[in-house]
Formats: C-alpha cells, sequence, structure tokens
C-alpha cells in the first residue's frame, strides 16, 4: 500500500505539516490502496510562497520556452499513458478501457494544446492607437475533482503554466495518486521550481487555504455548485477573478422524425458515460409523447447490452461508482425517483448481481415531471430520467426548466432543425446529432453551472489579465 505524506513545494516534495492521511479505496473491491496527507492551511503558505517567488521569472520565460515544457509534460503522458489508465481506475473505477480512451487522451491534448497556443499566442495588439497587453495574472490556485482526476488538472494547469501563470494545485483527496503522478512527471522534465506545487487534502481545510489566500490571484475550481458556492464566497473576501465549472443537469431533446434506432442507443451513452460521473452527461431526455412507448422499449433493449462489472475486464461498459457513498447517494436518488411516482424502464435500487464494490444498475425512468427531485437535481450515477412534449415549444420548456447550463443534445431527422433548435437551448455547449466533442471547443457553463470557460484558445485566455497602454499620439 502506498504511503504518501509530502507536499511538492519549490520543486522538491517536502514534508507536509498535516497529521492525518485520507484512504485511497478501489471501488471495485473496497481495498484500501493508498494513505495520503491531509494537507494544512501552512503547506498552503508554503506553496503559495514557492509560486509568488517563481512567478516573476516564469512569466517573462519566453513563451516558446514556456510551451517546450508542456510540450515535454505532454510526450512523458503519452509514454506512461497505459500505467496512468491503470491509475486512474484503481482510484474511482473508471473502465480501463475508458481510461485508455478518455481519462489520459484528454490531459495529453490539454498540455499539448497549451504547448501549442501558448508559442503562438499574440500577447500584444494595438487598438486605435493603445497597446493592449495580456499577461499572467500571478499565482492560480487549482482545486479539482475525482470523477476524471488527471483532465481537470491539465484543463487548469497546463494553461494557465503555459500563460506564465505559476500554480497552486490540490487534487481531490479521493484521487490524489494520479495527481502525484503527473507531479512526478512535471519533476522529470525540469520545470523550474516553484512553478507548480501540489498539496494534497481536503477542501475544508486546503480548498478554503487556497481560495481564501491573499498570495493567490485565480482560483479555479471544479466541482458541485454547493462547493463552488462556497469557493466563490472565500475568494471574495480577497476581490480574486474565480472560474467555476460546476454541476449540470442536461437534457437531450428528440425532435418528431429523428431515428429513434440511432438516437436512443446514443443518448444511454451520453446519459451513462464514466457510469454517468460526468458534470455534462445528458440525463434528461426529453421525447415526443406520441413516441414514449417506443423510445423506452428501444431503451430497454439498448441498456442490457451495458456490461456492468470489474473495471479491469475489456468488455465493462460501466465499473462502479467512484465510493460507497456515491453509490448511497445515487441509491437513494433511484428511491426517491420510485417513491415520487416515476416509472421504472429498468435498472433500479437492487444489487449488481455477481460483484462486491459500489456498482448501481443502470437505471431509466418513464414518467418523470419537472416536480421530481430527479428531473431537478443532479445524481452523479447511472440514471436516465425520460420526459415527454406535446409541442416543441414545451420541448424547449422542459430543456431549460433547470437551475443548469452545462449541456445538452437535440436529436432531429434535418440536421438544420436540430442546430436551431440547439440556439434556444440556455448550456454552454450542445450537440446535435450526436456532434463529436471538440476537445479543444469552449467549454463552461450557463446559470449555476458555472462562471469561464476552460479548453483551447478561450481556456488560454481565462488565465490572460488585459491591460491597456495608452501611447502618444502622433502630432499632426
Amino acid at each position: 500500500m502506498i504511503k504518501h505524506h509530502d507536499i511538492y513545494n519549490d520543486g522538491q516534495w517536502t514534508p507536509s505539516h498535516g497529521t492525518t492521511t485520507s484512504p485511497v479505496i478501489n471501488p471495485a473491491t473496497d481495498e484500501t490502496i493508498a494513505e495520503v496527507v491531509n494537507g494544512t492551511a501552512g503547506d498552503v503558505d508554503l506553496a503559495v510562497a514557492s509560486a509568488r517567488a517563481a512567478f516573476p521569472a516564469w512569466s517573462q520565460t519566453p513563451p516558446d520556452k514556456r510551451a517546450a515544457f508542456m510540450g515535454a509534460i505532454a510526450e512523458k503522458l503519452v509514454e506512461r499513458q497505459e500505467e496512468l489508465a491503470a491509475v486512474v481506475t484503481s482510484e474511482m473505477g473508471s473502465p480501463l478501457s475508458f481510461a485508455r480512451a478518455a481519462q489520459i487522451p484528454l490531459p495529453i491534448n490539454s498540455f499539448a494544446k497549451a504547448a501549442q497556443i501558448g508559442a503562438t499566442y499574440e500577447y500584444e495588439s494595438d487598438f486605435n492607437g493603445s497597446l493592449v497587453v495580456r499577461e499572467p495574472y500571478g499565482v492560480v490556485g487549482a482545486i479539482t475533482p475525482w470523477n476524471y482526476p488527471l483532465h481537470q488538472i491539465a484543463l487548469k494547469v497546463a494553461f494557465a503554466m503555459a500563460g506564465g501563470n505559476t500554480v497552486v494545485l490540490k487534487p481531490s483527496e479521493m484521487t490524489p495518486l494520479i495527481a502525484l503522478k503527473l507531479t512526478e512527471i512535471i519533476h522529470e522534465v525540469g520545470l523550474p521550481a516553484g512553478v507548480f506545487n501540489l498539496v494534497p487534502g481536503t477542501g475544508p481545510e486546503v480548498g478554503e487555504a487556497i481560495a481564501g489566500h491573499p498570495g493567490v490571484d485565480l482560483v479555479t475550481f471544479t466541482g458541485s455548485t454547493r462547493a463552488g458556492r462556497r469557493v466563490a464566497e472565500v475568494a471574495a473576501a480577497t476581490v480574486k477573478k474565480v472560474a467555476l465549472e460546476l454541476g449540470g443537469k442536461s437534457p437531450n431533446v428528440i425532435l418528431p422524425g429523428t431515428d429513434l434506432t440511432q438516437a436512443i442507443p446514443a443518448a444511454l451513452g451520453a446519459a451513462f458515460i464514466n457510469s454517468g460521473q460526468t458534470c455534462t452527461a445528458l440525463t434528461r431526455l426529453i421525447v415526443p409523447a406520441e413516441q414514449a412507448a417506443e423510445v423506452e422499449q428501444i431503451a430497454k433493449t439498448a441498456v442490457a447490452a451495458f456490461a456492468v462489472g470489474d473495471p479491469t475486464a475489456e468488455t465493462t461498459v460501466l465499473g462502479p461508482l467512484s465510493s460507497r457513498r456515491q453509490q448511497q447517494r445515487v441509491l437513494g436518488y433511484i428511491e426517491k425517483g420510485i417513491a415520487e411516482g416515476a416509472r421504472l424502464v429498468a435498472g433500479g435500487p437492487e444489487p449488481v448481481e455477481g460483484v462486491e464494490g459500489s456498482y448501481v444498475r443502470p437505471t431509466i425512468f418513464a414518467d418523470v415531471t419537472p416536480e421530481m427531485t430527479i428531473f431537478r437535481e443532479e445524481i452523479f450515477g447511472p440514471v436516465l430520467a425520460i420526459s415527454t412534449y406535446s409541442s416543441e415549444e414545451e420541448a424547449e420548456t422542459l430543456a431549460n426548466d433547470t437551475d443548469y447550463g452545462l449541456a445538452g443534445g437535440v436529436w432531429a431527422g434535418d440536421e438544420e432543425r436540430a442546430r436551431q433548435f440547439a440556439k434556444r437551448i440556455r448550456a454552454g455547449q450542445v450537440s446535435v446529432n450526436e456532434g463529436s466533442f471538440n476537445l479543444d471547443a469552449p467549454f463552461g457553463g450557463y446559470k449555476q453551472s458555472g462562471i469561464g470557460r476552460e479548453a483551447g484558445l478561450y481556456g488560454f485566455e481565462e488565465f490572460l489579465e488585459v491591460k491597456s497602454i495608452q501611447q502618444p499620439q502622433a502630432k499632426a
């Protein structure tokens, strides 16, 4: 079993002031595979001081040289991707096939794209005689979740550092092992001391210390809306920029005339991706009332093919949820759906046969109305809620009847019709007829799904301040 008691500070592993640890538990076996120290506010002070000391030199390092470090990290991730995929699977249960296909390739893309953008970006431009300069904020505090533990780190760390910022990272205490592996790689490529710093620990201790620290110039957080509110509240005391990528309860609208044999199996995949533990999962399926019975039959048949089990098995589609706590949370929502009158089409609260661990059966509800809890609250598990509509206007109302606005989907036989409907969904990204996910398009939400954008050029610019330098005008 791994026992880790250090923070990464000023380019080296340093003993933490913390005296307690958090267990890292394999959710497929309930085995404790590691114990990682819970850092302290004092550890955050050290890390922020190192980041501030490193900032002047790093911010003045030529952009192409900063980019070269990001590219080198991407190359090391590629070299070790099989090992890294296994780590993600062991600490949060993502099927190994999905870890290989997404959990590791996505962060590789982030570091590579940050390198590309950072090396070619125009940091200065003319605007009607003024010189507009984009420059790094300073110290970025990054607080990341457990569901895509390396990808969410990369979206913040890669683009922040490429833009000239220094970083203090707190990964989820549930999935710190992949962050430790990334830190090993960062150390190996020789990133200057203090540019990247890691403090493992809990949200109330380390997360709040980062968010409220006067030496942190920008805090970027991904997690629940509840926790995001707390980050914003703590950060407000020092009036720093806050970027938030929060929860979702995203709609997937099936318009009349859609080929249901294509759309419904795809809709299940969009709802159950990463065992439903995806903020952009399309967990509300909104269908024409006259086609509800056909939708349910196709969905019931298709979900039977979703193999649930050992995440290391090549055939597994749905692994365990990330923890027993998450399992009980999701089962509670399933019980509430039944109690509030939703009709089970597939799945339910019964245990998955033949396995131990934090498993939940992929579950589909029909007859779900806006008053029900499973329509309104983010479940973060393999639970799909089907609602019906009688007119396109009602479909739009149902789609937007949510406090969230992270993602959405639209299906139609006429692609242009779907595209026009997509523009009416109040969300940060909407897919049309299962349009491919663009790794470099702006990623973020409307309403209580967050503030700011990540990924690609928009994600890079999120970490840059804008300065106007007013210059003397030439005399006539």
